[in-house]
Formats: C-alpha cells, structure tokens, sequence
C-alpha cells in the first residue's frame, strides 16, 4: 500500500476538499475522456447525488462542477478569472473547455440536485454526461469524490482501486503493526520508511521541493488568516476571529499575565485561521481534508515558535510521519465526513499531528504510533453536522480543539515507552465501524446535529 505524501497534502482551493476540490477533479478527468472519445458533444449536463447535492450549495460544489466543465483545477485555481468565468457562463449559457468545442450549458437546468437519489457507492457521487444537438447523452460517467481531493470512477471505486498505480515501494506497509516491524527490523524511523517509499518514485529534489511547497502553502494560508478581518461568506454572519484573538495573545507577550494555558489559545488561532480561509475560499492545502486543514499546520507552527530546540530542517520528518499516519486511515477507514463524520477528518488530522509532532520531538516508532492512537480515540464517534452546510460552525473552532489534543497525545506519549493497550490498527478499524454503524443524519448531510439545532439564517 503507497499513499504518497502529495496525495495526502494536496494543493486546492477552499471551502471542502470532497465538496469542492473532488468534484472539479472530476469534471477535468470527465473532459479528458471526452477529448480521447470519438463523440462530437453538443452540451453537458452534471448531476449531484447524496451529501454532494445536501450540502453542495454551502460547500460550493455547484460553482466548483461548473468551473470544473469550463477547465479550472484546484491546483492553478484564480479566483478572479474564476468568477469572470462564472459570469459568462450564467449569460451565454455555454463554455469553451481546451480542445472541446463551445458546449451548452445552463447552470439553472443542467445541474440537479439528486436530493432523494443517492448513488450506491459512496455519499458523495455525481453524474457527469455529454448530450448531442437532440439532447441525447452520447457519454457517461459516475463519479465519487471519496475524501480529501481524492475521486474514483464507479468502476474503479467498485474494483477496490486506491491512489497506488506505480511500481512497488520498498517498504509496503498496509498496517501500523507492518509498519512497527519494518522500523525495527530495518533500524529506521516511520519517516525513514515513508521517504525511501516516495523516492523509489520520485527524484529527492521533487521530494524537498514539494515538500517545502506544503509548507510554503500552509504557511502562507495561515499568515493571510491571521492578518484578515471581516465576516465568512454564506448567510451565518460568522466573524473572523483568528487575526483578533493573534493581536491580543502577540501584545500579552513578555507582560507575564497570561496564564500558561494560553499556549491553547495559540495553537486554536493557529488553525482557526486557516479554516477561516478556507472557508473563504481560499487556497489550503489538504490535510487530509480542507474542513480538517488547520490542524497539522497549527501544530507545526506551535513547534516551531514554541517548542526550545525546534529545527526547521525537521519539517520533512514531520510531514512524511504524519502522511503516513493518514495513509493508513484513508486505506483501512475512511476520511471522508460523508463517509465516517467528522471524526474521519478532524480525528484523522490530530492523529496526523500527534504523530508527525512526536516524531520531531525525538520520539520513538513505537512512541509515534501511541501519540496517533491517543489522538484518534479522543475523536471517535465524532459528527460532521455543519450548520447550513458551510465549513464554518462547528468546523473551525474543532480544528484548533484537534491541534490541542494532538499535541496533548504527543505529549502523553513521550512520557511513557510506546507501550499501550489499544492499538492504532484497532482504532481506525473502531472508526470504520463507527462510521458504519452512524447514521446519515450526521454524515455531512446536515441533517441532524448542531445543523437543525442551531439557528441558521
């Protein structure tokens, strides 16, 4: 099993990395097939299915469909151009893609909302069609956007495909237990194991650039989060807080009147500000997801300005521990909120964290494996019920609550030697079942939960 670490920290573009990012992705792999089919297409029409069409207008999946057919990606994603290009769409009702010719489509009656037809294979899937001059569909496809950016055909999907089309990997880990035995026999860390893996793929320059790319994008997410003001776009009226609560916590520093609990409200800002990005739209890097991006960049950010002794040439350790945390979670469970709730996502993440922050701080393989495990348990059973399907409530103050625990779980673990009694194997296979077993109300549906609890409007 090889999840690379690029597929687990993918470049896109806010609110929703299944909502939005996925099914963009689709509709460019939709346009690829049509330009290798032998149809002459007059029109397109998409379809949204599942948690895609109950949350799709909070999430922007109708906006991120539309771009998509037009020939945006998340990873070149400019706004401007994207809402020029929104608003010629809405007049001519019609798009040009690369290499297509011009093709009809009215955003009114070519995208439905499937409210009460979902598709068998996951929660979140879409149809994607191409029509003649009668209106006929000529070409085909179904589409199902499985969390964090990553998509699969109903036919790949059904023959149990993964991310892992390449040539074997040194060192194919499918559990955290394989992984635990390769460290030891090897001699080498999880890091160790997860960099000889990309590398059997790619080049070490393409490595570090990369990775310093993902860093970079964090970063710099963050930083616009932290400086930014104003209220969240979609009708809640939810405020930025990030940058305020910076300000106040930057101008306590050095007066010794805050108490030592306040490193919280660091590490809450920290990510706070990203969500609050990416619920604008901006760009974020998954990780795993977008509505769970704040938490590893919180972390990181907390170890750098905060932890004595951080060394920024460390980051690469922190990222490759953390990647391959969440490559065990997507191929045993899941990290889709529509999938699992939200404890597949913000759970997933400060499992991701606590590993990667254990990692830098010396910790043991076995040590690592702890801080995921303790991080993911304090997360299972958790709902994804956002509020008027937006990533905002309850989805940016949990990422800074996820941060914490990670780091609270890394902590922990250092303290003791690696042993433990539950397992990190058993409990994302607990997260699977509960994932299984909850029901859909509270499964990025918003359905249920704070989404009918809480006044939305």
């Amino acid at each position: 099993m090889f999840i690379s670490v690029f597929d687990m920290f993918k470049v896109g573009i806010g609110p929703s990395s299944s909502h939005t990012m996925g099914p963009m992705v689709a509709a460019a792999r939709f346009l690829d097939t049509l330009r290798a089919s032998p149809f002459t297409p007059h029109g397109l029409r998409a379809s949204l299915h599942g948690s895609l069409a109950f949350t799709g207008v909070g999430h922007a999946t109708d906006r991120a469909t539309i771009l998509g057919l037009a020939g945006f990606t998340p990873e070149d994603y400019d706004r401007d151009k994207a809402e020029a290009a929104l608003a010629e769409i809405n007049k001519r009702k019609t798009f040009t893609p690369e290499d297509l010719p011009e093709l009809a489509f009215d955003p009114e009656n070519d995208l439905l909302f499937a409210y009460g037809e979902p598709l068998p294979g996951h929660a979140n899937g879409m149809i994607l069609a191409a029509t003649d001059a009668q209106g006929d569909t000529i070409l085909q496809e179904t589409y199902y956007s499985v969390g964090g950016g990553f998509v699969l055909t109903a036919a790949e999907l059904a023959e149990g495909r993964n991310s892992d089309d390449g040539p074997p990997v040194p060192y194919p880990f499918h559990s955290a237990e394989e992984m635990l035995r390769m460290c030891a026999n090897e001699g080498k860390s999880i890091a160790d194991l997860k960099r000889a893996n990309e590398l059997s793929r790619i080049s070490r320059a393409a490595l570090d650039t990369g990775i310093e790319r993902i860093w970079d994008v964090m970063r710099d997410c963050m930083d616009r989060g932290l400086n930014a003001e104003g209220i969240l776009p979609g009708g809640l009226n939810v405020k930025r807080r990030a940058g305020k609560i910076h300000q106040s916590l930057l101008a306590e520093r050095g007066m010794n009147l805050a108490p030592p609990h306040t490193i919280n409200d660091w590490m809450s800002t920290y990510a706070m500000a990203v969500n609050e990005e990416n619920a604008a739209g901006g760009q974020v890097v998954t990780a795993p997801t977008n509505g769970a991006a704040g938490v590893v960049p919180a972390v990181i950010r907390y170890w750098l300005d905060h932890v004595p002794g951080a060394a920024p040439s460390r980051l690469p350790d922190f990222l490759l521990t953390a990647a391959a945390v969440g490559g065990l979670v997507k191929h045993n469970a899941s990290i889709s909120g529509a999938e699992c709730g939200c404890q597949a996502e913000v759970g997933s993440a400060s499992a991701m964290a606590a590993a990667g922050l254990c990692a830098v701080l010396g910790g043991t393989p076995e040590q690592v494996e702890n801080a995921a495990e303790i991080a993911l348990e304090h997360h299972l059973g958790m709902t994804c019920d956002p509020v008027r399907g937006l990533v905002q409530v309850p989805c940016i103050e949990r990422n800074g609550l996820g941060a914490i625990k990670a780091v609270s779980a890394a902590s922990l673990s250092m303290r003791g030697d690696g042993t433990h009694l539950v397992p990190l194997d058993a409990a994302i296979e607990t997260m699977r079942q509960t994932g299984v077993d909850m029901s859909e109300k509270y499964k990025e549906t918003s359905l249920g939960g704070l989404a009918v609890n809480v006044p939305n409007c």
